[in-house]
């Protein structure tokens, strides 16, 4: 894209005192029918000034104005490129009705406490965000099959408040389904039912903290969602590298930090697997410092090539919380999970929990406890890994179709994999220019906290395989614009 080709009028006919905003809603107009298309480079500021006869400074503001809508992103030597677009609708009342901030905004600046909120808002006919199970395929008919059971059995008295470990049930369910598929040997007094892995977070955050502890280390790249709770209980995070052999156990003891946070069974967001010589590695660091593990089995279960390694929670009961739940199993609306803590803290985290909300609704309780010991669970598992499997085996297809250059991470396992490539521009603007083609993705570089070669993270399970190929398709083609 130069000069003045996307412009319909000349900057003679802009109001006094207007050029800014004139030019401004011009670039709008084009964005809107797509004489500008996402991926395109506008103009340098100078060049376009020169061409419209106006002062370098009514074109800076211009362009500022857009990038503050999340239409634009500067990059630097890469120039201004173009990362959203407002509808035409919209665009068109511009200058009686100020165009709202595009959800692509979301990607031209660090991402917030909020982000997450924000993304899952965001309209995107094919969504590879990482995390999401495939929701259709939940057991409806078992789920209510059970609940009914719940129901004709359950006791008014079982109506009112109960233990905040948790139903003895659930608690029971729990510790015999991670003995028979995590190799944990753990008594039902030992698990506390949480509301997910991330309430996990906030309360061993929260003891961790009150015990002295200042830092939680947490591998690089590695969960932004973790990192973000971790921070909100005035945590440090300091990064530790994650290469082929998993977290660089040298690196956690340069930190100092007597915490760390990880995801060895498959790590996220690079899939991962912490091998034995790191296993051995890390073992030793936490026995002879006393150093604590915290260990999130998000979606060990998802394994498409061998059995997935034994928990760490199973050899270092004394270091490790162990947090699971059934997010990936059955869907993130049940806010049901799972944590068991070292002896040490196992009161403080039931104080935690205690007062944090008197413990998780029982019903929904009751009803997975019936699930996971009926053999349910076990069968939606089974279902599952080929269900999913087909599914990422559709998106490394498309990948090797249409994006050539990329490197696939991860897919052995998980519901996710990663792919890295070699560009110069930032993963965050490809999300961007994805998200105005209606795929929603994240950009690696969010899970990350030191410089990194750019990447995406692309979630497969929720996607059908005709809608993984289109939307890697489209992939291929922001890549292809941008390069």
């Amino acid at each position: 894209m130069s000069g003045t080709d996307f412009l319909h009028l000349a900057i003679d006919e802009a109001p006094s005192g207007g050029k800014s905003e004139w030019l401004a809603q011009q670039i709008r107009l084009a964005l809107a029918d797509r004489r500008l298309p996402v991926g395109s480079r506008l103009p340098a500021t100078r060049v376009l000034a020169g061409e419209l006869g106006v002062s370098r400074g009514v074109v800076t503001e211009a362009y500022q104005r857009l990038v503050e809508d999340g239409y634009l992103a500067g990059r630097g030597r890469s120039g201004t490129i173009v990362v959203g677009a407002p509808a035409m609708t919209t665009a068109a009342k511009l200058p009686t009705l100020a165009s709202p901030p595009s959800p692509c905004s979301v990607f031209t600046a660090a991402p917030n406490a909020d982000v997450f909120d924000v993304m899952r808002t965001a309209r995107a006919r094919i969504d590879f965000s990482p995390g999401l199970p495939d929701l259709a395929a939940f057991p409806r008919a078992a789920w209510l099959r059970e609940e009914r059971r719940v129901l004709d059995r359950l006791a008014a008295s079982d109506l009112g408040y109960g233990d905040p470990r948790g139903t003895p049930a659930l608690r029971v369910a729990v510790a015999n389904w991670i003995a028979r598929n995590r190799g944990i040997r753990a008594d039902p007094g030992e698990v506390l039912i949480v509301a997910g892995t991330a309430q996990t977070l906030t309360l061993v955050g929260q003891v961790l903290h009150s015990d002295g502890i200042s830092a939680v280390a947490i591998e690089d790249p590695g969960s932004l969602g973790a990192r973000q709770h971790l921070h909100n209980c005035q945590l440090d995070t300091p990064p530790v590298a994650v290469d082929s052999e998993g977290v660089r156990v040298d690196e956690l003891r340069a930190t100092g930090a007597a915490a760390i946070f990880l995801t060895p069974a498959h790590q996220f967001p690079t899939g991962v697997v912490l091998r034995g010589s790191r296993r051995s590695e890390l073992m030793h660091w936490a026995s002879e410092s006393g150093g604590l593990i915290i260990e999130d089995d998000y979606d060990a279960e998802h394994r498409y090539d061998r059995p997935p390694v034994p928990a760490l929670r199973s050899v270092l009961a004394n270091n490790v919380f162990y947090a699971g739940s059934v997010s990936k199993l059955l869907a993130p609306a049940l806010r049901i999970g799972w944590v068991l803590a070292p002896p040490k803290y196992r009161d403080a985290l039931l104080d935690a929990k205690r007062f944090a909300d008197l413990g998780n609704a029982a019903l929904p309780q009751l009803v997975l406890a019936q699930i996971m010991e009926s053999g349910a669970l076990e069968r939606q598992l089974r279902h599952l890994r080929r269900h999913h499997r087909r599914r990422r085996d559709a998106m490394v297809k498309a990948v090797a179709a249409h994006l050539p250059g990329a490197v696939v991470h991860g897919a052995a396992a998980g519901l996710h994999l990663t792919i890295t490539f070699e560009a110069g521009f930032a993963d965050t603007d490809v999300a961007g220019a994805a998200l105005a083609r209606d795929v929603k993705v994240h950009p690696l570089s969010w899970h990350c906290q030191r410089p990194r070669q750019p990447g995406l993270v692309l979630g497969y399970a929720a996607s059908p395989p005709t809608d993984i190929s289109e939307g890697v398709a489209i992939l291929g083609e922001v890549l292809g614009r941008m390069s």
